[in-house]
């Protein structure tokens, strides 16, 4: 039997972004099917703090969350996937390469996203806190393409979820538990590899600043 040890690997601030931001898709979503567009460009506004919050940390973060960590070439990605119908032992501190592009995708559909929706006015009842500086045809534009790319961030979503399941089942890897507790099982012999992880309180001010960004941008 291989020797294992526990090692943290998710800082509170990437777990808590990630389950914040499955909430927010859900209620979003929600709002928008019942027509209660007054909160949902509420949580439009609190999903780009979160998506200026996460980009910020991916910069300054901990280690595991930092763009430099995880966003790996597209050959990385493709070698990687070409092993993954094989069980093995889970060795990644952080994001494969194949799941640091899919990190990038997401992020970059939720960018889109809040774009078009800051900037979104469907003629009728709501208007996004840009729409008034941009011009009309543009907003008309984007309010169309805004539920389009919402299907693609479901789309993206579900590849995900469908990955997670594919760890979970066939690898016999649980990438669930340490989002959750922030910390995974590794061999021993990489343990000292664990990833730096930032303080609380750097964490607490990069959040302040994101929440003061998106109540700025809410005033307009």
């Amino acid at each position: 039997m291989t020797a294992t040890a526990r090692v943290k690997v998710w800082d509170i601030w990437v777990r808590l972004f990630h389950w914040a931001l499955v909430a927010l898709l859900g209620l979003m979503w929600w709002t928008a099917e019942t027509g209660r567009m007054d909160l949902h460009v509420t949580l439009g506004l609190a999903m780009f703090g979160l998506l200026v919050f996460r980009i910020v940390w991916g910069i300054v973060g901990s280690g595991s969350a930092r763009f430099s960590d995880f966003v790996r070439s597209p050959v990385a990605a493709v070698v990687y996937l070409a092993q993954a119908g094989r069980k093995q032992r889970d060795v990644e501190m952080g994001h494969n390469a194949a799941g640091g592009l899919m990190v990038l995708l997401l992020l970059l559909l939720l960018v889109i996203q809040v774009g078009t929706g800051l900037v979104a006015d469907d003629g009728v009842f709501t208007k996004g806190p840009l729409a008034g500086f941009v011009p009309g045809w543009l907003s008309e534009e984007a309010t169309s393409f805004h539920g389009l790319n919402f299907n693609l961030i479901l789309g993206a979503a579900g590849l995900h979820i469908l990955a997670v399941l594919v760890y979970l089942l066939v690898k016999r890897q649980n990438l669930i538990g340490p989002m959750i507790t922030g910390r995974k099982t590794v061999p021993a012999s990489i343990a000292s590899q664990a990833p730096r992880i930032a303080s609380f309180w750097r964490g607490a001010g990069v959040a302040v600043v994101a929440a003061l960004a998106a109540w700025g941008l809410g005033r307009l």
